[in-house]
């Protein structure tokens, strides 16, 4: 029988190999992985073996490709192999004690032929401008020792959170062909990200990684293989009551490294910010705070830490093939010079949020690598007059808010000085102040005021409120708890100040064991300093800037840390590549205005010292940035130009136009009217409007006309029916 041409040209089948691993949640199961293979779809595989034992509860926990890069393929039965080689029990038929971490390093195993020491399972590849990051700096350093084989050469990467500075920096030292890598810091709670990125790589497979708190013997290394040693400028650079250096740190300096990192290093700014941050703290505790942060002991050092940058060898006497700088916020050393550009190498908020908006535009589709970092909104808002009047000050008669939110006392008996006005305040963030009701009728707009806007709602459901000291903290929390506030009683509030909150990161589980999943509760986290450096909270979405800063680096620093990325990964259980990002922007609220766009323009104008036009510099920022600000009348959107007025004047010329447009300046009744028909001059003015002469012609007459009919028979009404011709 002959065949038809569809059967002749059959389409070739579409499957591929994929190896999976599912996990089931009840008790016969935990701590096992079933690791199976197919060529179907692993979901429709999965559901269909677990359909006849009627089983739910499970999670699809890996679902990778069974192919080599030279082709060949692997199965299940080689992946539980090596398991049970590295010591891991096969239980049941395909079911083995072991996490996903084990299964993806066998699986790196068998694609590359290699074996690899504890679970360096990650195989990604470096991001384009962690590339060239690398690239940038290599040739810099190799351009260096062309002129001067023993020159130290130095570079610059000014690269904000999550830009995987740890990642890419052991990708320049593999590059470099380095043996010896010395990585100092400010900043010690950092050290995790440099140990587990280290050990989890397969790029990294047999590095050594030693600490303080490693408890290695640095003598006993493998000396063939790398090694990074990872310590605080406080630890390893200290000298002893006689001046000598620590016995324990006498190995440091006689090892010839190649590569010295500075990491978290702020070019002698980091006592400014620390001390700004911690300011609002009790005495005692800002110390420890402080001392946490950035490593105590370096008040005591010899060393002028401000110069650090220029005269390695005379504060750190040791030598080196080269010097790495790390730092998100280096704007001293950009601005004075202290790094020429080709010494640099940038990755900004904005260099982020545009390779967002390219990597969307151009793999439609695709999982974008940068897709769960949301895009910041900054929203200011003018207080009304009679709040102004309680605290302003400064250049711009600006309104003050350590002033505002000025408390007394602790605890229970803290009290805010303008309890009442601060309780307007409240009103209004909500959009419940009555006599901003009013004036929202008359405007016939109403501002998305932070707690009222239901666009802002779920973005305020987990929220960070900055406040200038530990009694403001008490004093809000005592003020939100007050009976007739009862629309915050909805809000669980986590006080994060003061020595009961604990020091550093002793702080964090009450406000996550109020935050939970973060889906069903609704949070406030109130806090003078802590926490706004050094962790990771998630599901905040919104913060509440509610003291005065004066640096731009102070004042990021606590805005970015509602930029987290929050997202599911493998939101359905059954697709471990996919994922679902819940936090697509973020929000930063100000109620001082001018000082918030004074912070932004100089926060644009210090990221880019080689833009001559400072309007350029805020314009590439609020592209990615947008800002919205609220007059007392109106909300407008403000551009880069609008910002650095408002910055320099108080105000802008767009500001200005939509105060004069506004209804509320605006108050005619009828006298008004006939006085203007009465009077010639003032018609011809009225006349040379093009808007009012397209609304034709006797308009005032009309509108009087009417208004008087209105009149006569409301007061017709007060004495008898009228008909429902008059009604009308």
């Amino acid at each position: 029988m002959s065949k038809t041409i569809d059967e002749i040209l059959a389409p070739r089948p579409e499957a591929r190999p994929r190896i999976y691993a599912y996990s089931i949640a009840d008790a016969a199961h935990k701590g096992r992985l079933k690791v199976g293979q197919t060529t179907r779809d692993v979901k429709q595989r999965v559901a269909e073996q677990l359909k006849t034992a009627a089983i739910k509860n499970y999670r699809i926990e890996l679902d990778e490709s069974a192919e080599r890069d030279d082709g060949s393929i692997f199965s299940d039965h080689d992946v539980r192999a090596a398991l049970v080689r590295k010591g891991f029990a096969n239980v049941e038929l395909e079911w083995v004690r072991c996490t996903v971490k084990d299964v993806k390093t066998v699986l790196t195993e068998l694609r590359t032929g290699q074996r690899f020491a504890g679970t360096h399972h990650e195989t990604f590849p470096m991001r384009r401008e962690q590339a060239e990051a690398v690239d940038k700096t290599f040739d810099y350093y190799r351009s260096i020792w062309a002129e001067n084989r023993n020159a130290a050469p130095r570079f610059l990467w000014n690269a904000k959170m999550r830009f995987g500075k740890t990642f890419t920096t052991y990708q320049l030292a593999r590059k470099l062909g380095a043996k010896r890598v010395l990585v100092l810091t400010f900043k010690p709670a950092v050290e995790q990200a440099w140990q587990t990125d280290l050990e989890n790589h397969v790029d990294f497979n047999g590095w050594q990684y030693l600490s303080r708190s490693s408890g290695s013997d640095p003598t006993q290394i493998d000396r063939k293989k790398p090694v990074v040693y990872f310590g605080s400028f406080q630890d390893l650079l200290g000298h002893d009551t006689a001046g000598n250096i620590k016995p324990k740190n006498e190995w440091l300096h006689t090892v010839n490294w190649d590569l010295v990192v500075f990491d978290e290093y702020h070019f002698g700014a980091w006592r400014d910010t620390a001390k700004e941050l911690f300011e609002g703290e009790e005495e005692a505790v800002a110390k420890k705070e402080a001392k946490l942060e950035y490593a105590g002991g370096l008040e005591d050092m010899n060393e002028d830490l401000t110069v650090l940058s220029e005269k390695e060898t005379e504060f750190l006497p040791i030598t080196t093939r080269a010097y790495l700088y790390l730092s998100g916020t280096p704007f001293k050393a950009l601005a004075t010079g202290e790094f020429i550009e080709e010494q640099i190498f940038n990755w900004t908020y904005t260099d982020e949020q545009r390779a967002k908006e390219a990597f969307a535009a151009k793999n439609p589709g695709q999982r974008n690598p940068y897709g769960a970092l949301p895009q910041m909104r900054l929203l200011t808002y003018q207080m009304p007059d009679e709040l102004l009047a309680i605290a302003s000050g400064g250049e711009f008669d600006e309104f003050d808010l350590n002033a505002f939110f000025e408390a007394s006392g602790t605890g229970k008996a803290a009290k805010f000085k303008h309890k009442s006005d601060v309780q307007k305040w409240l009103d209004i963030i909500r959009g419940g102040y009555a006599q901003k009701s009013v004036e929202h009728l008359k405007t016939g707009t109403r501002p998305p005021f932070p707690y009222s806007d239901v666009r802002l709602l779920p973005y305020l459901q987990h929220s960070f409120w900055f406040l200038p000291n530990v009694a403001a903290c008490h004093a809000m929390a005592n003020l939100l708890a007050e009976k007739h506030n009862v629309f915050w009683h909805e809000y669980a509030v986590a006080v994060a100040a003061g020595a009961s909150a604990g020091i550093g990161l002793e702080a964090l589980p009450p406000v996550q064991k109020a935050i939970g999943s973060g889906f069903e509760t609704k949070t406030i986290t109130l806090s003078c300093g802590k926490l706004t450096t050094g962790v990771t909270v998630p599901q905040w979405s919104s913060i509440l800037m509610l003291r005065n800063l004066k640096s731009p680096e102070t004042y990021f620093q606590a805005a970015f840390r509602v930029q987290s990325p929050w997202s599911i990964k493998n939101p359905n259980g059954d697709n471990p590549n996919e994922e679902e990002i819940l936090k697509p922007v973020c929000f930063v609220f100000d109620f001082a205005p001018t000082r918030a766009l004074r912070q932004l323009s100089e926060y644009g104008i210090g990221l880019s010292p080689n833009e001559p036009n400072p309007e350029n510099a805020v314009k590439d920022l609020v592209a990615f940035l947008p800002v919205l600000a609220y007059d007392g009348a109106n909300m407008t959107q403000i551009d880069a130009g609008g910002i650095l007025d408002i910055a320099m004047a108080g105000t802008s010329a767009t500001l200005l136009a939509r105060k004069w447009e506004s209804a509320l300046l605006v108050n005619v009744d009828n006298d008004t009217l006939r006085r203007i028909m009465d009077n010639p001059e003032a018609m011809a003015a009225v006349e040379r409007i093009e808007g009012w002469r397209a609304l034709g012609d006797n308009i005032i007459e009309t509108i009087i006309n009417k208004s008087d009919k209105v009149k006569a028979l409301k007061n017709k009404a007060k004495e008898k029916d009228l008909s429902a011709k008059e009604k009308k």
